[in-house]
């Protein structure tokens, strides 16, 4: 373990924010005359009272063939919501954005800068959104009530003209990567965990952190890591990952997904092709992992193999080069060949391709940022996450639609995957929080256990 605990001394430093979420640092100024979504049509919100009072919150994962299906014969939930959407809301729907402030009628001068509107439920109501994720660097999380009442407020937003509900969600995944740190139990990191080798610990601890991010109006954590981490030199994954051998991380991995979904939250399994084998931090460059294909599918698939076998809502996106995956030098995030030949055609994966977050230097090197969100439509993404200037990414999916560049159907594809994991996780219906469900006695008793079971 002491090679562990070096290793969580050296990543500390390094991640500020961790993947998936940007440094908040980077942001373009914008205007308040940007370009926003209409509001939802009188049909989307007969669609969404309907859901109020008929949407359960049904928690069977979504497989490959479910996940993601646009076909069938009978129109869902889902399918309905889609139908009675403006193409400027559906553009919106794809976009999982940062919003600054503790309250969501408070303002904020990031707010104004970044989306010209002052507060949080302000850039909900404008921009429509299909999510949010929370930081502590963003101002979002200073105590339990403050962090229910903030969720309760957006999702109020997001709802107030029928519109579809809103996913938030937060980066949580424990140990060295914990946004709600003081907040919740202290739980075990992967490596941890990974060092019981025990599954049964990897499904509880996921299933603790759910029940209380669910507590909080948090529905969908991006986690777990599928990384399997074999660079000892890793900058930015190391402890993040439940080992080095993919014969023992798949397992975890899926047990991860088991142990979110017991708890009603959506996964995400991160971050596809592979991150383990890196020795540069793709928050501040690109790195390249030159694995064959052969060495892909026995090295770093399995995890994400396993996780899709169990249901996963969402998979990740590294900004990593594989030039033996894809030779065109493209980060993974804006690869075809891998986001949609290797994920959804060879894995046979049906649910939500998320981007990691369109802040970080490894995206960012080769594309503008407009032209980084329409290259990665057209690689297989559905959700993008944390633009660094939201109405310019707006504004260039919705021209590359109106060009025909990008097909409208096409758009149609994500964003009926994304209705159908609201559905899946319950978000068409009322979600309660209970802040006073933190730390309860049991989810103590947990982290005990698995804390005593890793030394």
């Amino acid at each position: 373990m002491p090679a562990l605990r070096q290793g969580v001394v050296m990543l500390a430093a390094l991640l500020v924010a961790g993947c998936s979420s940007g440094t908040g640092a980077v942001g373009a100024q914008t205007s308040p005359g940007a370009s926003a979504p209409v509001s939802a049509s009188a049909a989307a919100s007969s669609a969404a009272s309907t859901a109020g009072s008929a949407a359960s919150t049904d928690t069977t994962p979504a497989t490959s063939s479910s996940g993601g299906s646009s076909g069938g014969s009978s129109k869902g939930l889902p399918e309905r919501t889609l139908a009675a959407m403006s193409l400027r809301d559906k553009v919106a729907q794809l976009f999982t954005v940062v919003v600054w402030g503790p309250k969501a009628a408070a303002p904020s001068k990031e707010n104004q800068a970044r989306y010209g509107v002052a507060t949080p439920a302000e850039v909900v109501e404008r921009f429509r959104p299909g999510g949010v994720i929370l930081f502590d660097w963003a101002g979002n999380v200073s105590g339990a009530g403050q962090v229910a009442a903030l969720t309760t407020g957006l999702r109020e937003a997001a709802r107030a003209d029928g519109g579809a509900p809103l996913v938030i969600g937060v980066d949580q995944e424990n140990g060295i990567v914990s946004r709600l740190r003081a907040l919740v139990t202290k739980l075990p990191g992967a490596a941890q965990i990974g060092a019981t080798g025990q599954t049964a610990n990897a499904r509880d601890v996921a299933r603790v952190t759910g029940e209380e991010l669910r507590a909080l109006g948090i529905s969908l954590d991006f986690a777990p890591v599928a990384d399997v981490n074999v660079n000892p030199r890793n900058p930015v994954i190391g402890p993040r990952a439940y080992g080095s051998d993919p014969k023992k991380v798949a397992p975890m991995v899926g047990a991860a997904v088991d142990g979110f979904h017991a708890a009603k939250v959506a996964s995400v399994a991160k971050h596809f092709p592979g991150h383990g084998d890196t020795s540069v931090d793709s928050h501040t460059g690109l790195p390249v992992i030159k694995h064959t294909m052969s060495k892909w599918r026995t090295l770093d698939a399995p995890p994400f193999r396993t996780a899709i076998a169990h249901g996963v809502d969402v998979v990740m996106s590294a900004h990593v080069v594989m030039p033996e995956l894809d030779p065109s030098g493209d980060p993974a995030t804006l690869s075809h060949r891998i986001l949609t030949g290797l994920l959804r055609d060879e894995l046979g994966f049906g649910g939500v391709i998320s981007t990691d977050a369109l802040d970080m230097a490894g995206v960012r090197e080769k594309y503008g940022d407009s032209e980084v969100v329409v290259r990665a439509v057209l690689a297989g993404a559905d959700m993008l996450l944390m633009p660094p200037n939201l109405p310019k990414a707006y504004d260039a999916i919705l021209k590359a639609v109106k060009s025909g560049r990008i097909s409208e159907s096409r758009i149609n594809e994500s964003v009926l995957r994304i209705l159908r994991l609201k559905e899946r996780r319950g978000l068409f219906g009322p979600i309660r929080t209970d802040p006073g469900a933190l730390r309860s006695p049991e989810h103590l008793k947990v982290a005990q256990r698995v804390f005593a079971q890793s030394r």
